[in-house]
């Protein structure tokens, strides 16, 4: 069977749901990337989703929500936890916080910690069907593990079609890029993950941000893994010049032979990081990277591009 593409009209949505609520799998929009919804309460339905991913089940997942007082129910917040989530959901920032009492996120979907990750996501269609079905999904990226990561609808039914239930089209994510982990258990926040949240923005809510090396052994939070966001092409970074045989993706002025932001915008490049990647992928052996700004942005977009080089 071939999942088919809805436009998100309230009897698709509808259909989404009941989709989840029988153990299936969902491809729904968020201002990040297109994420694999599923029952984060349901054990199997997790394990579905880690079976269509090929995902490590050490590996934990995101739980989705509707609104703040939904994450409070599934996990504990700090006074600055809570500052963070005031200020930033919904949007594009994933809180790690340990479990309340009254979790219902099953063990599997958080790789067996006494901890959760939680994220509000902003787009209305993730809105919708998370408030249709009235309940945590867990929501990973909605493509192979360690691949690229899709930024529309077209995407997921390229890599994942025949392994999911349906997918809900809510157009090209205006982000491009997943969202900033905090673990927000401790007295000072460690960003476990750049994304499309500028650490700058955090720090000016909770100080301290530290930046603790991952162990891709054994995973904290998503995007630890060593070899992740990987086309199957070649990709060398940092390159002023493509070499022979090359495709060169820019960035700022110059001649490539696609630009990420002819005027060095990184919050434009972040948007074009996933599309433009596939794009060269498909007709390119090896791909050659301009430098990007290690700055705001720049930290989360260097971040996907060092581990989807890694061989």
């Amino acid at each position: 069977m071939t999942a088919p593409i809805l436009q998100p009209t309230a009897e698709n949505i509808a259909r989404a749901a009941a989709t989840l609520s029988a153990g299936g799998l969902v491809a729904m929009p968020t201002e990040t990337v297109y994420g694999l919804a599923a029952n984060a309460s349901d054990a199997a339905a997790v394990a579905k989703l880690y079976t269509a991913k090929g995902r490590p089940r050490f590996n934990p997942l995101i739980a989705h929500v509707a609104d703040l007082d939904t994450a409070r129910q599934q996990g504990q917040f700090s006074r600055h936890a809570l500052a963070l989530a005031e200020a930033f959901w919904p949007g594009p920032l994933t809180l790690i916080v340990d479990t309340a009492p009254s979790l219902t996120i099953c063990d599997l979907a958080r790789a067996g910690l006494d901890s959760v990750a939680l994220r509000v996501p902003a787009h209305p269609v993730a809105q919708s069907l998370l408030s249709a079905f009235g309940a945590p999904l867990v929501a990973p990226s909605a493509n192979p593990s360690g691949q690229i990561s899709p930024t529309t609808a077209r995407h997921v039914a390229t890599d994942m079609a025949t392994r999911i239930d349906l997918i809900l089209d809510g157009g090209p994510c205006s982000a491009g890029i997943e969202s900033t982990i905090i673990d927000a258990r401790g007295e000072r926040p460690a960003l476990l993950r750049p994304g499309s949240l500028d650490p700058a923005q955090i720090a000016a809510i909770w100080p301290g941000l530290t930046r603790p090396q991952d162990n891709p052994e054994a995973p904290q939070s998503p995007g630890q893994l060593l070899r992740h966001y990987a086309p199957k092409a070649h990709l060398r970074l940092n390159v002023l010049q493509a070499e022979p045989g090359e495709a060169y993706l820019g960035f700022g002025p110059g001649t490539c032979d696609l630009n990420l932001s002819p005027t060095s915008d990184l919050n434009q490049a972040a948007a074009n990081i996933f599309t433009m990647l596939r794009a060269l992928d498909a007709s390119h052996a090896r791909i050659a990277v301009a430098p990007i700004p290690d700055t705001g942005l720049g930290e989360a977009i260097n971040d996907r591009l060092t581990r989807a080089a890694k061989a």
